[in-house]
């Protein structure tokens, strides 16, 4: 039955790049070989962050599907984990519902020398929020008001901001929650409110339409990207990210790698405990 279902989420997802005029200019393995360079340029704005003590917000939003987690995944996969951070929060708690509204945001900004990539951000007021009703009119007004204010204290205060915004066709969308919805290892992307929000996909086009007449402002534009072919999408995000920002080369540190003093030595456990056997079992994987 495991089977079965693999290969249906299988067909699910070919069905999802067929839909896709753009999916078959770029193969996976030109995919994998362009990702590669562009995370060796990623490294080096790593490098020049640290180096300069400069922080950088990337801020993705986009319909449900259009592959936020995706290209976030891609940005930070060869980065050191402890200065490149991934905030996605969840629904505010009751208290956090009663602070200002920017409040929860502002504790995860960075560090110098730091990363923070937001998978969805305080542009939830101007989207889903907004959509679904969970904050009322004059709040999505309120909102709009103030958030070109705190970007501009953002910017001001000498944070990089990007903003981007991933945009993807309905019939794209659709193939994308019924390849989520045949696999087991995706399904736990799919939510209720997604399940919702797919019959208002015109009324999340006009938020949007809203957000972007509102917030994109010279200190903190926004930038939309194709994503209805994935693999381009990301490739064309990351190449404008690296291009955005100012150069980035920096003096690579010369590390020291002097030979051992004598042999190598091997793992030793002289007390009761030792490493499980190993899964599967060698003999099975000869016999293989």
């Amino acid at each position: 039955m495991t089977k079965g279902k693999k290969k249906g989420a299988k067909d699910q997802g070919d069905r999802a790049t067929a839909a896709d005029g753009n999916a078959s200019r770029i193969s996976k393995a030109e995919y994998a070989e362009r990702l590669e360079a562009l995370q060796v340029e990623l490294a080096q704005v790593h490098r020049w962050l640290e180096h300069t003590g400069r922080r950088l917000v990337v801020v993705v939003e986009g319909r449900d599907t259009a592959g936020k987690g995706g290209v976030i995944s891609a940005i930070s996969a060869k980065l050191n984990p402890r200065r490149c951070r991934v905030v996605a929060l969840p629904k505010p708690s009751e208290a956090e519902r009663t602070q200002w509204y920017f409040q929860r945001y502002v504790a995860h900004l960075p560090s110098a020398g730091e990363i923070v990539l937001f998978d969805r951000s305080w542009y939830n007021r101007a989207g889903v929020e907004a959509v679904m009703g969970f904050c009322t009119p004059a709040q999505t007004a309120a909102f709009l008001k103030q958030a070109p204010v705190f970007e501009k204290l953002l910017a001001d205060d000498g944070i990089v901001l990007r903003k981007y915004w991933l945009t993807v066709d309905q019939a794209q969308q659709e193939a994308r929650f019924a390849e989520r919805l045949a696999d087991p290892l995706k399904r736990w992307k799919l939510s209720p409110i997604d399940l919702e929000a797919r019959t208002k996909y015109a009324e999340y086009g006009r938020a949007r339409d809203a957000m972007l007449a509102a917030t994109h402002k010279p200190h903190a534009p926004w930038t939309l990207v194709d994503f209805n072919d994935q693999r381009h999408g990301r490739l064309t995000l990351i190449r404008h990210l690296l291009d955005s920002l100012p150069d980035h080369d920096v003096p690579a540190q010369t590390v020291e790698f002097p030979p051992l003093p004598g042999q190598p030595l091997k793992e030793r456990f002289d007390g009761p405990l030792k490493p499980i056997p190993p899964w599967p079992p060698l003999d099975a994987r000869v016999r293989g």
